[in-house]
């Protein structure tokens, strides 16, 4: 069954039950993690929003239809253009041979036959497939994934600060600074998520809960985290293979402090 023609010749079978709204028109203009929009639901199709606003996150499945179909595979330049090619199978590139797009968001609020996001990298007027409610069986707490850092710093730190969000539900003091630790061991031991790198972390269950999200870094199968609540340090003890890097937390750092102060000025090698 050819699913193209499916979808652009048969709109009695794959039918669009909405469009994206919001204020992107070019796909490489579109932050990485997406941004906010506006989910327009055709009419006919409301009564299956039925309850979806006890749900926090939602899959979004989109046409992403100017999407260059012909492309098999691509440098993922948005994220860094130093990055080698992959198979557009193996990564989240808009082109692909059937440019159906698969994006987690979180609902803000729901009104009116209307779905307000977050993180929607889809463009103005992008057709809506399907939606499908995120659940907790959804997660792998520490999948295996290639190493793709962004070549520019401060969507490093978008990205990070957004996963680190995302896991621990609030900005506080732990999560600033362990958002920035975290940059600072990424430059010096790569990825965050190598089964190889091992973490043991001193200070209060915020500061650990944030450092624990970001690596992904289990207590056991296999052990690479270890945790000890100190109420008034914050020191963690950084392993790879046989190098080490201790790193601790200045003192009387507050909200503001953490959130302006660079690496360098809040930690302290030890």
């Amino acid at each position: 069954m050819n699913v193209t023609k499916l979808i652009t010749s048969d709109v009695s079978t794959i039918q669009p039950i909405g469009h994206v709204e919001n204020s992107w028109q070019n796909t490489l203009a579109i932050p990485l993690g997406g941004a906010a929009a506006v989910i327009h639901i055709k009419p006919e199709y409301q009564p299956a929003l039925y309850r979806i606003s006890e749900h926090s996150h939602l899959w979004v499945l989109s046409w992403f239809d100017q999407a260059d179909r012909s492309i098999l595979r691509v440098v993922p330049s948005k994220v860094n253009p130093d990055l080698p090619e992959y198979g557009v199978f193996g990564l989240r590139s808009a082109a692909r041979p059937n440019p159906i797009a698969l994006t987690v968001v979180k609902l803000e609020k729901v009104e009116d036959g209307r779905l307000v996001v977050s993180g929607m990298d889809a463009v103005d007027g992008t057709p809506v497939l399907d939606i499908k409610p995120y659940f907790e069986a959804d997660i792998v707490f520490s999948p295996t994934t290639p190493y793709l850092p962004p070549r520019e710093y401060q969507t490093r730190k978008a990205q990070l600060y957004k996963q680190a969000l995302a896991h621990h539900g609030e900005s506080c003091v732990g999560l600033e600074l362990a958002v920035k630790m975290a940059l600072l061991v990424e430059g010096h031991f790569g990825q965050l998520q190598s089964p190889e790198l091992k973490l043991t972390v001193e200070g209060d269950a915020c500061f650990a809960d944030v450092l624990q999200g970001l690596t992904r870094a289990r207590l056991a199968n296999p052990s690479r985290f270890c945790y000890c609540d100190d109420v008034v340090h914050r020191k963690v003890y950084w392993v790879k293979n046989h190098e080490s890097l201790t790193l601790m937390v200045r003192s009387e750092i507050d909200l503001a402090a953490a959130r302006q102060l660079p690496e360098q000025e809040l930690f302290v090698k030890v």
